[in-house]
């Protein structure tokens, strides 16, 4: 149960990296994104994808641009992230 928690932080952690990417330097493609962040351009394209289907990224003719979504989600991102830590450090401290 912990193991398949801990990937999906990582997988979401991967996809906050390419967002925050895409906005620092968009219109951006997927091979100089793969480039920049040295990651495989399988993994680029499928965070990509996940982030357009949530609505935070749009294709361009150009390459990935961010939409107003994305500087909702990363306005609100530390105060979401600190939410998070607070209730699994409160799960750390039960039971002893």
């Amino acid at each position: 149960m912990i193991e398949k928690v801990k990937g999906e932080i990582e997988l979401m952690h991967r996809h906050i990296q390419v967002l925050r990417t895409v906005v620092a330097h968009q219109p951006i493609g997927i091979m100089k994104l793969s480039e920049l962040m040295d990651l495989p351009f399988h993994r680029i394209r499928y965070s990509l994808r996940v982030l357009e289907q949530l609505g935070y990224i749009r294709a361009s003719p150009s390459g990935a641009v961010a939409t107003p979504q994305s500087e909702v989600l990363l306005a609100g991102l530390d105060q979401e992230l600190g939410e998070m830590i607070a209730l699994l450090e409160s799960m750390k401290h039960q039971g002893g």
